[in-house]
């Protein structure tokens, strides 16, 4: 199996678990109330679509050569994105939509919590 392959294989497995830790989350919060349940969906998709975002432009680049020390770039612009993207949609959730600040803190950190675990734990598996 190619390196490739594997990588965006370990992508789309970290993608789909990020997006049951949010739905889960979603449904404990809702428990509460159906506020808090908004404010965890929105907390965890200003997490989660920055990665796809991250994880398609990845993905469409990697069949590309690229340039000597464009690779850094590409990764650095990436991550530029990610973060700019997720500033923007905590802003709009706190702000506009008037989400309730720590049922969408707590899903927002426990999404990137799953991105840095699931990849060690799907290793050892594997």
């Amino acid at each position: 199996m190619s390196l490739a392959f594997y990588s965006m294989r370990l992508a789309k497995a970290v993608l789909i678990i990020q997006l049951g830790t949010i739905i889960v989350l979603g449904v404990l919060f809702t428990l509460k109330s159906t506020h808090d349940g908004f404010s965890a969906l929105a907390g965890g998709i200003a997490a989660w679509l920055p990665n796809i975002l991250f994880t398609f432009l990845a993905w469409r680049l990697q069949g590309q050569s690229p340039a000597k020390g464009r690779v850094a770039w590409s990764f650095a612009f990436g991550e530029a994105m990610k973060v700019i993207l997720t500033i923007i949609m905590l802003i709009v959730a706190l702000g506009v939509c008037g989400a309730a600040f720590w049922p969408l803190a707590i899903s927002w950190l426990s999404v990137c919590v799953v991105q840095v675990i699931a990849p060690v734990v799907i290793n050892k598996k594997g």
